[in-house]
């Protein structure tokens, strides 16, 4: 299987890792001086790959994913040389490293839109979405940004609005000018000759809209209640997934990436798993190599995912039918844009129980785990007074930046992070690398056990998936197979204990349980649940 198929992802902010010159930004040369915390030592977490959210020269209006240069890297983290020392150095450490891609949308100074909006005949008008009003002066059409307000921008000048799916300083290309598919691929040439090993998508459902412009219908099952973002009282019929065209968007990245040996492509889609294998291309698997399922996190167009056996049970089932054969899907259980995962999971004290229980999930199911960076040691929100607030794109009561705050890694005051003012505040800083490092049943330690378990195990890192019926309600059971190679795994939900018979193949086999890493243990005739605790149980790992 391809390196993509079985490895282990760490998603990192970039901004918010660690800093190497006391701006209070993080940068890429924090990045290199942290990577032996991720791979390559005895006590390293041991990801097989890392994604950086955007690092190119931007206005930072949307920190990042408004580009207004696809081949550089922006001063706040460093250079070229500096990134061609990161890939270097992750190279050495057997890791890969995957940027982000944004080819729905530039900044509003990119060269190219700068000269689209210079007149309606300018030779890069085309490169953007540009339409004349309706007869009565409103937009084209009723479609909403993602961040609040219609999707469309009135330009004075030459009397025409453009698109933009997300913030006004965010224009949409074109994808259906051939110059700018040449263009926007090239990008990806450039990067992989520059020996990145990959690309996450951002925003691949979106690239190609309808061309007739239709308005999207009312959305009967808006309850703005529990919704994050005001655009989801329409459908997203005609701005999102519009099929087959974000499919044939797919396949053109996919033959650029082939054109380089073991390069590989996750998109961030959104959709039920019948939607998501149209990315991968089908029965011929010609598309995407993988699509993010969000829905054990939720959160986007439909409240956080709760915690409840059956409900997850039911969401990875349904991805084990409805993705084509030869597929599998990227799970993910938080990102930088969605509350962090012990943020979601309740006050209760048993948040962090429930933390672990999720992260055996993630890194034993089928499929390829992205972890965010500090989901490891059981980061939470950062609340942020009014006055350090940075997002622009607030969609929330404090936008995305609780889930973005710098990396705790010790007790100090600025976590370790900086030697000078955080750009964003820093986290209860008694939750750190350096204190989880040296406690062996930590959720650190947790982390690296079934990281290392996943890679002693071709049954967790190749093997088939197949849940288990007879079960008391709240406990998710599934069995994963490669060979002689077998895994079990038993997830309890409640916060009460719960019993199971163990099968008889595992019985008498080492125990890994979520709430004791590191106790010795092996499995008997009846595996005995505690209260919001998982157990993981191999037949062929040391």
């Amino acid at each position: 299987m391809a390196w993509w198929q079985e490895g282990v992802f760490y998603h990192i902010y970039p901004r918010s890792f660690a800093d190497s010159n006391g701006d209070g930004i993080g940068d890429l040369r924090g990045i290199i001086a942290r990577l032996d915390y991720l791979a390559g030592t005895p006590d390293a977490l041991g990801v097989d790959a890392i994604w950086l959210t955007p690092t190119y020269p931007s206005p930072m209006k949307d920190f990042g994913y408004d580009v207004s240069d696809y081949l550089g890297v922006h001063p706040d983290f460093g250079d070229l040389d500096t990134m061609d020392e990161l890939i270097a150095a992750c190279h050495n450490r057997g890791v890969r490293v995957i940027l982000d891609y944004v080819p729905n949308h530039t900044s509003d100074q990119h060269p190219w839109f700068r000269a689209s909006r210079a007149s309606r005949e300018n030779p890069f008008r085309d490169w953007y979405c540009w339409h004349d009003p309706r007869p009565d002066g409103s937009p084209p059409n009723n479609w909403l940004g993602a961040f609040g307000g219609i999707a469309w921008e009135w330009d004075e000048r030459t009397g025409q609005f453009y698109l933009h799916s997300f913030l006004k300083e965010q224009p949409d290309l074109n994808w259906r000018n051939p110059a700018v598919r040449t263009a926007m691929l090239d990008v990806m040439r450039y990067w992989f000759r520059r020996g990145v090993d990959g690309f996450r998508i951002d925003v691949l459902g979106m690239v190609l809209k309808d061309p007739l412009l239709r308005d999207n219908p009312p959305n009967p099952d808006y309850d703005p209640a529990t919704s994050r973002r005001a655009r989801n009282r329409q459908r997203l019929v005609y701005n999102r997934n519009y099929a087959p065209d974000c499919y044939e968007a797919a396949r053109w990245m996919r033959a650029v990436a082939d054109e380089f040996p073991e390069r590989m492509l996750v998109g961030e889609v959104f959709g039920p798993p019948e939607v998501l294998a149209g990315y991968y291309g089908g029965e011929r698997l010609d598309g995407i190599h993988l699509a993010f399922n969000f829905n054990l996190l939720g959160g986007y167009d439909t409240p956080f995912t709760p915690w409840d056996a059956r409900t997850w049970r039911a969401i990875v089932d349904a991805s084990e039918r409805g993705l084509p054969a030869g597929a599998q899907p990227a799970w993910a259980l938080g990102n930088h844009d969605q509350s962090r995962l012990l943020s979601r999971l309740g006050n209760d004290g048993l948040e962090e129980r429930r933390a672990r229980v999720a992260a055996a999930i993630l890194l034993t199911l089928r499929g390829t785990p992205f972890i965010y960076y500090g989901e490891e040691i059981g980061m939470r929100d950062v609340p942020i007074p009014p006055d350090r607030e940075q997002d622009p794109a607030r969609f929330g009561s404090a936008g995305r930046d609780p889930e973005r705050t710098p990396m705790q890694w010790d007790d100090t005051p600025n976590a370790g992070f900086t030697t000078g003012i955080p750009w964003l505040p820093v986290g209860d800083t008694r939750i750190n690398v350096a204190a989880q490092r040296r406690d062996p049943n930590s959720l650190l330690a947790l982390y690296r056990r079934l990281i290392t378990l996943r890679h002693a195990t071709p049954a967790l890192r190749r093997g088939s998936y197949r849940s288990l019926d007879g079960c008391p309600p709240d406990v998710f059971a599934y069995v994963r197979a490669e060979g002689a190679s077998r895994a079990f795994i038993a997830a309890n939900f409640a916060a009460e204990p719960r019993s199971i018979a163990t099968p008889a193949e595992f019985i008498d086999r080492p125990l890994l349980r979520t709430s004791h890493p590191a106790r010795e243990e092996r499995a008997t005739v009846r595996l005995d649940l505690d209260g919001c605790e998982a157990c993981v149980i191999v037949t062929d790992a040391a």
